[in-house]
């Protein structure tokens, strides 16, 4: 059996809250879980020590057994010690897609056309 460590959600709508649990990967997201080890609530400050509250010795052996973190839950287990997470970067994050750069170049085209089309009758005033 797939184990995984996942957020399920809770709450009402507009105001969620989380229970940190390991659950069959197969199952729903709010369904059957084997073992709730923690939560999670959003809408407290970052900085508050209530948001996230995690019993690291289950999480640690729920690790050992072979759960399956999900990226979410790393980053809990990281802040709290219990497991390390690679840092990620992704260079072309911020480079824009394909449709991006060919609006880009028309707007270009389009101001520097604009731009001569105003030269031209100064250019025509002066002359005269």
């Amino acid at each position: 059996m797939a184990l995984s460590m996942r957020l399920s959600r809770g709450g009402s709508k507009k105001r969620p809250y989380y229970r940190i649990v390991v659950a069959d990967a197969r199952a729903p997201r709010d369904g059957k879980f084997i073992e709730k080890i923690g939560t999670y609530n959003p809408l407290l400050a970052k900085d508050s020590p209530e948001r996230v509250k995690l019993d690291g010795e289950r999480a640690k052996y729920w690790l050992s057994v072979g759960a399956q973190p999900t990226d979410r839950v790393l980053r809990f287990l990281d802040a709290a010690g219990v497991k390390e997470r690679a840092a990620r970067n992704n260079p072309n994050k911020a480079v824009p897609g394909e449709k991006a750069k060919e609006r880009a170049e028309e707007r270009a085209e389009k101001a520097k056309a604009a731009a001569e089309a105003a030269a031209a009758p100064a250019e025509e005033a002066a002359e005269a």
